[in-house]
């Protein structure tokens, strides 16, 4: 069972999850980032990887100095405050392992494809009868349906597919994926609202459930307002560089006198537009009756001048400013809403993160102080935290499987059987080098 408390200075708190085990049979992204969240309300998330480990241990990225030794960022970002175990789900014993676990287990959550899970007997049709208390949960790329419902993806493909590549960068180049996983991600957090709604429809109703999404719906979703602006318009939206298509208005990225960068969304009244216009010297806004008020600099309305003509005297007049002098207008015009595009140094970095516990300390393996994204939903009475680093790969196996009541001699079995899998497939793939 899962650890049923937190500890907060001297106080202990009951979590949300406390008390539910979650099957974490998850790779790369998508599906771990759903495990993540689980964890870090209260349920105890156990990682199944096979001897080989998750293919996120090995994506080590760019810049990545560390020691060959330390964990991947990739696979702490998704995978921090679970336990690993390391099983061959095709051997017998293996098969044993799984059949124990999902007896003690509330949720199975996996982003394996559905052919394979449905070969090794871990589909939900199998598993509907046997437990029907389990929220079996299951992510993919593409959606449960359809012909590409088991075709394999990466998240860009998914942005690719659902649009959202088509209209970012800048119309006539090359369209640009955006410069973050988020297909995955939004994937993993929409998985995990799933399960959350499937646990509740179990406490109310008395059974458990399917739940199922994919990297692809999620895309559509986050895109709802412009999907739906095409579906009524009958026309496409747009790559528009640093502006947005649906927003024809002021709102968009203008750069600075030193190379900083501003997004501006809105001036909210007349008073902190005609404060902008005089800080940046563009005069000829004042007293104009195409941009006097918030919808109109917004063209919500449609009543606002053609937007290109005024963004290039907003490209005058933000160049005419450094960052410096940029930030204490901002601070001192709370009524305009804007804010400096900060690099990832800067997030990790910025006191608001830290002060809200979204960028947060944490001591790990090899690499030692560091950071991880931290908890990120705020709850007064049930809250959540974060749990310690990411496993090493089957840390937890010998402990889990004692659990389940698996004598010394076979726990002995699993680890050595996958320790000469694991240096088989290293040696293969060394042979393939």
């Amino acid at each position: 069972m899962a650890e049923s408390q937190s500890v907060t200075g001297s106080e202990q708190k009951l979590e949300p999850l406390s008390g539910i085990t979650v099957l974490d049979m998850t790779t790369a992204l998508q599906g771990p980032a759903a495990g993540v969240f689980l964890r870090d309300m209260g349920a105890e998330v156990i990682k199944i990887e096979p001897p080989i480990g998750d293919s996120a241990r090995a994506h080590r990225g760019v810049n990545n100095t560390t020691p060959d030794t330390a964990l991947s960022p990739l696979y702490i970002a998704a995978n921090r405050g679970k336990k690993s175990i390391s099983i061959d789900v095709h051997s017998d014993m293996g098969k044993e392992v799984m059949a124990r676990l999902l007896k003690t287990a509330d949720v199975f959550l996996s982003n394996y494809r559905q052919s394979f899970l449905a070969k090794i007997g871990l589909d939900y049709e199998t598993l509907a009868d046997t437990h029907p208390q389990l929220v079996y949960a299951h992510v993919n790329g593409f959606g449960a349906l359809g012909p590409d419902n088991d075709k394999p993806m990466l998240d860009g493909t998914a942005q690719a597919r659902g649009g959202l590549t088509s209209v970012s960068g800048v119309a006539g180049e090359t369209p640009t994926p955006a410069g973050a996983a988020i297909a995955d991600t939004s994937g993993g957090m929409h998985l995990a609202l799933g399960v959350m709604t499937g646990l509740f429809a179990r406490a109310q109703h008395g059974r458990g459930q399917k739940v199922a999404t994919s990297a692809l719906g999620t895309q559509l979703w986050l895109q709802s307002w412009e999907l739906q602006h095409t579906i009524i318009t009958g026309k496409a939206l747009k790559a528009s560089g640093s502006h947005i298509d649906n927003i024809q208005g002021h709102y968009g990225v203008y750069d600075t006198k030193d190379g900083g960068a501003f997004m501006l969304a809105l001036a909210m009244d007349e008073e902190c537009w005609d404060a902008l216009c005089i800080f940046a010297e563009m005069f000829e806004f004042i007293g104009d009756t195409d941009w006097n008020s918030s919808s109109k600099r917004l063209c919500s309305s449609g009543e606002g001048a053609p937007a290109e003509a005024a963004r290039v005297i907003l490209r005058r007049g933000f160049a005419s400013k450094t960052t410096a002098e940029w930030v204490d207008f901002m601070y001192n015009t709370p009524d305009i809403i804007m804010e400096r595009v900060r690099d990832y140094e800067e997030v990790i970095t910025d006191e608001q993160n830290i002060l809200n516990d979204y960028i947060v300390p944490m001591e790990m393996p090899v690499i030692g102080a560091s950071k991880v994204v931290g908890n990120l939903i705020q709850l007064s009475e049930t809250p959540g935290s974060v749990k310690g680093p990411a496993p090493e790969l089957g840390a937890h196996t010998e402990e889990v499987m004692q659990s389940l009541g698996f004598t010394d001699k076979q726990v002995k079995q699993v680890l050595e059987r996958t320790e000469a899998e694991r240096d088989e497939i290293l040696r293969a793939l060394a042979e393939m080098d």
